[in-house]
């Protein structure tokens, strides 16, 4: 890893944006940080570029234009220019296309930019753009063989997005002390949710001992805004509060180039979407679809569940990437799940089934909460899981972006 090659092959291309950026990087929370920026600055009018990844059913999801993917023969028109430029230097998948996409954005007349970091964040492509307001969303364990073992090895990667003299924005709640020191050490302007800005929700009225309900309301306070009666973010989760009150930190601190109204932040985070994020569809029994793929965002997950209870049994659909921490997931999500229907990933990067039976047969909590039966495809165990649960029952797939997408295919019959 390292920037030296798409750095060179970047030199020669009109890359400059001519707008304010805003770089996004975090384990968990990127995407949906990604899309309510989107939203918002979209509902006060503005022309916005959003680079995401990975896709799910088709690349030019990771290239959106006021809120609809590029076109194919537009982005077509980039990679020849991306390929034409980098004679003879060699780019990995996620350095071209993150070059094509950058171009793209270059030759629209945009108002904003939002950027996500594909891995860590020092040594990302997407570290080639000097941003303007850089944030880093929940931190946890993961790509431990390029970031490190540890958090404090994780966050360093991750503050390498940070600018001397620019906003530096975190929504962990615990940001570790590498990060830190690290935007200190190079004059960052850095907002700590905590401290320089937070989410205070208005919680509504419970009976003592019943479950905790879903905020409806909450509060922004930060440096110097303070929003009120703000709805809750159309996406599901009270962690998404965290990651809402990120994004009106990073609004806040590019208030002057982008001021956004009060209405345009609630129309913003009313009307924003992603798929795979607790995206429930319609119909009965439910089917939930989640990108949770480490222990991190299963604990999420699982708190969201319970949030939303349904009055069956909750069947999951579960598949993940061999260098992810199975174990983990499978621990945090056991108390939520009756069934489990194993299914394998394809790929250099893929497990099998029956290895990760292997793998949840050696975790107390997930061998003792239910059934566990393996299948050939995500498309096979989803299909038994539909036969098995009854109307008051819900279905859930997660454990990567290929199982969730695999199921879409499968739910879309294609």
């Amino acid at each position: 890893m390292g920037l030296a090659r798409v750095r060179q092959v970047a030199d020669r291309l009109p890359l400059e944006l001519k707008c304010p950026v805003i770089v996004v990087a975090g384990t968990n929370g990127k995407g949906s940080s990604c899309a309510m920026l989107d939203s918002i600055l979209r509902a006060a009018g503005y022309r916005v570029g959003r680079y995401s990844s990975p896709h799910l059913l088709r690349f030019n999801e990771r290239a959106m234009l006021d809120g609809a993917p590029a076109a194919d023969q537009e982005l077509i028109e980039q990679f020849e220019a991306v390929e034409r430029a980098r004679g003879e230097v060699s780019l990995t998948y996620f350095e071209f296309t993150t070059l094509a996409v950058l171009r793209l954005f270059a030759s629209r007349r945009l108002d904003a930019a939002v950027l996500e970091i594909g891995l860590g964040g020092r040594l990302d492509a997407v570290n080639l753009v000097d941003a303007d307001c850089a944030i880093v969303t929940a931190i946890g364990l993961d790509h431990a063989d390029f970031l490190g073992s540890t958090r404090e090895s994780v966050a360093f990667e991750k503050a390498h997005v940070y600018r001397a003299g620019r906003p530096a924005v975190c929504s962990d709640p615990s940001p570790p002390d590498s990060l830190l020191q690290f935007g200190r050490s190079i004059g960052a302007d850095l907002r700590i949710l905590g401290i320089d800005f937070d989410a205070v929700p208005v919680a509504p009225l419970a009976p003592p001992g019943a479950p905790e309900q879903p905020v409806q309301q909450w509060t922004y306070r930060g440096r110097l805004q303070r929003r009120a009666s703000l709805p809750a973010p159309a996406l599901r989760g009270q962690h998404q509060l965290r990651n809402a009150a990120g994004v009106l930190a990073v609004l806040e601190a590019l208030e002057t180039a982008l001021p956004v109204s009060q209405q345009a932040v609630r129309e913003g985070l009313l009307r924003v979407r992603i798929d795979a994020r607790f995206q429930v569809l319609p119909g009965r029994p439910a089917v939930i679809l989640d990108v949770a793929h480490n222990p991190q965002a299963a604990e999420a997950l699982a708190q969201t569940l319970a949030q939303h209870p349904c009055q069956g049994s909750t069947h999951a659909v579960f598949a993940m990437l061999r260098d992810k921490d199975a174990a983990g997931v499978a621990e945090q999500m056991a108390p939520r799940v009756h069934s489990w229907y194993l299914a394998p990933t394809g790929g250099p990067r893929g497990m099998d089934a029956s290895a990760l039976l292997s793998i949840l047969q050696g975790t107390t909590a997930a061998s003792e909460s239910g059934n566990l039966a393996c299948f050939d495809s995500v498309r096979a165990a989803l299909s038994a899981a539909c036969c098995a649960a009854t109307p008051d029952d819900r279905i859930l797939v997660f454990g990567s972006f290929v199982t969730v997408a695999d199921a879409m295919r499968a739910l879309r019959g294609t």
